[in-house]
């Protein structure tokens, strides 16, 4: 696949996440996908259906959107830099409701291999995100 159409692939995977629909994961997301920065949740599945419970807890718990700010693609992998909105409307694992706005900006890796989306590295401003939903103090 050339660098274009993977970065398609992210793109739509950020797009069907903004909808909630999760059944699209199962085209977009290799079944042995691997997170090498999954949230600290407890319990949580491995490989394509961890990254579906996972963004089905935030979609309860916090839902809005993304906006993708860059892209850079070179080979099978592809670098997003974007910018995550939302609403705490829900509880998170250890993190009780708090009605807040929220904004989360990170710098997110994925390994695209037979057109899905296979492996992800991420660097979030979890420090940020943790103070927004009162985990941590402002």
């Amino acid at each position: 696949m050339s660098t274009e159409e993977n970065k398609r692939i992210v793109r739509r995977f950020y797009e069907e996440i903004d909808n909630g629909n999760l059944d699209a994961m199962d085209e977009l997301v290799a079944e042995d996908y691997q997170d090498h920065n999954p949230p600290p949740f407890p319990g949580l599945r491995v490989g394509r259906d961890g990254l579906k419970q996972v963004f089905e807890i935030f979609w309860k718990a916090t839902p809005g959107y993304h906006k993708i700010e860059d892209q850079i693609a070179e080979g099978d992998k592809v670098v997003t830099r974007l910018t995550s909105y939302g609403k705490h409307e829900g509880d998170l694992p250890g993190a009780p409701r708090t009605g807040n706005d929220l904004m989360m900006t990170s710098i997110t890796i994925h390994r695209i291999a037979n057109g899905k989306l296979a492996e992800k590295w991420a660097e979030k401003d979890v420090i940020g995100f943790l103070k927004q939903i009162g985990v941590m103090p402002s």
